[in-house]
């Protein structure tokens, strides 16, 4: 049994990583208000989340194969220095946001866990293992802590059968939409999409395809070298044959992969919100502001075993998550001023690269010591995040739909159906997020 895990695991590409990635502490506290605000009203966003998710991190992964670069250099190549420091400006402040929130949701759901220990003393411990895994891992090994990380998310699926729903009711509420017009209800609902849609998830998908096509290049380029010297001699248009059937290969493999990774995560929101709607709004608790609130509030409700695999689920996903946003503000920022480095490096070999997630996370941590709030910290997140995803799927969109760019591996019809119905839900909720904030 254990052998088939680690062979499917090997199996999984950076889509699955991405998708459980997102899951991180401060969207299931985002998840975890939906469910005790609002019972299992929310649970049908689902179907519409995660279409659009696979969509777009489906053309973040292609432009990463097709160009073999992040989409930082892609954007530094072919748009103007506007369009690329205008999304610096917005995703760097948000990127370190949400790694501060999520520590601080960390320390404070092992505090609970071991109360003797101040939440803050966690919060330092984990953020000085992440950097330790982070800086001394070989890339390869990195990916498959990432992977392994990624079977903590199944803790969230068990918690819902600790709290015994209605089946029936979960069903109905899944497929037949319900919407209140107010404010605080289209609030929700613009948070729970720019928790699942984040820029940073584009980067990153973006850039980990092209690690791993780069590695592929690497090998294919050996193999002709052995070819050449056994004698066996190729023509042109051979090798171009060889070339693009390989591709097409990595490109289906590629969808198979950020499939699966992006239906985890549409199921980890599904069985948040499941959760602590079942066990936490029929019981009248409506107000979750935190994370570790949630974990709390399910233990007298649901049992110690349902809060414990709760917290531990945010714990796992932290670690998760971090990485992959430190990592994504890295890439964006290395990039930008053309540093070398990156995952594949060693820490002397890339010390711009690993210095930029180095102080990322510490900034991080730093934001739970100056007064800012982990939820003030989510609220500003999704405000920026809300704000940025607009513009960068219009930018994604172009791209690859741009030959000079993508070559014949351009957009079909349904992922530009589906491309531009992303856009189309992402601004109508950046316009309903900016009117919240001027009338709330």
């Amino acid at each position: 049994m254990l052998r088939k895990v680690k062979k499917f695991l090997k199996a999984l590409g950076p889509g699955v990583v991405t998708g459980a990635s997102d899951d991180d502490p401060s969207g299931i506290a985002t998840y975890s208000q939906a469910g005790a605000k609002y019972g299992l009203a929310t649970l049908w966003t689902v179907l519409i989340t995660f279409p659009l998710m696979a969509a777009i991190q489906e053309i973040c992964a292609r432009i990463g194969l097709v160009t073999a670069v992040g989409l930082t250099t892609t954007l530094k190549k072919h748009y103007s220095k506007f369009v690329l420091y205008l999304m610096i400006l917005f995703s760097v402040p948000a990127i370190i946001l949400n790694i501060g929130a999520d520590i601080a949701g960390m320390g404070a759901v092992a505090h609970l866990i071991f109360p003797a220990v101040h939440a803050m003393i966690f919060s330092v411990l984990f953020t000085a293992i992440l950097l330790f895994f982070i800086i001394y891992l070989p890339y390869s090994k990195f990916v498959s802590v990432l992977k392994y990380l990624c079977l903590t998310l199944l803790l969230y699926i068990i918690v819902p059968f600790f709290t015994k729903p209605d089946w029936g009711a979960v069903l109905k509420a899944t497929f037949i939409p319900t919407i209140k017009w107010d404010k605080d209800f289209i609030g929700m609902l613009v948070a729970i999409l720019g928790t699942t849609i984040s820029p940073y998830l584009f980067f990153w998908q973006t850039a980990m395809e092209a690690e791993d096509v780069k590695a592929v290049k690497r090998q294919v380029m050996i193999n002709k070298r052995l070819v050449n010297i056994n004698g066996d001699h190729r023509t042109r248009s051979e090798n171009k044959t060889r070339e693009n059937r390989l591709m097409g290969l990595l490109i289906q493999k590629m969808g198979l992969d950020v499939n699966l990774g992006m239906l985890l995560s549409n199921m980890i929101m599904f069985f948040t919100i499941l959760a602590t709607g079942t066990a936490l709004y029929s019981q009248g608790i409506r107000q979750i502001d935190t994370v570790e609130q949630a974990a709390k509030a399910l233990e007298p409700v649901a049992g110690r075993a349902s809060y414990l695999l709760f917290a531990l689920g945010v714990i796992g996903t932290g670690f998760l998550a971090i990485p992959v946003l430190s990592g994504s503000l890295s890439y964006i920022v290395s990039e930008t001023f053309g540093w070398k480095g990156n995952l594949d490096k060693k820490f002397h070999q890339a010390k711009p690269f690993y210095a930029i997630i180095i102080i990322s996370v510490v900034i991080g941590l730093l934001l739970n010591y100056i007064g800012i709030s982990p939820v003030d910290a989510l609220l500003y997140t999704a405000i920026l995040y809300g704000l940025t995803s607009p513009v960068i799927i219009a930018i994604l969109l172009h791209i690859a739909n741009n030959k000079k760019i993508m070559g014949e591996y351009t957009n079909g019809k349904l992922s530009n159906f589906l491309g531009f119905a992303t856009l189309l839900v992402m601004s109508v909720s950046a316009v309903f997020l900016i009117y919240l904030q001027f009338t709330s």
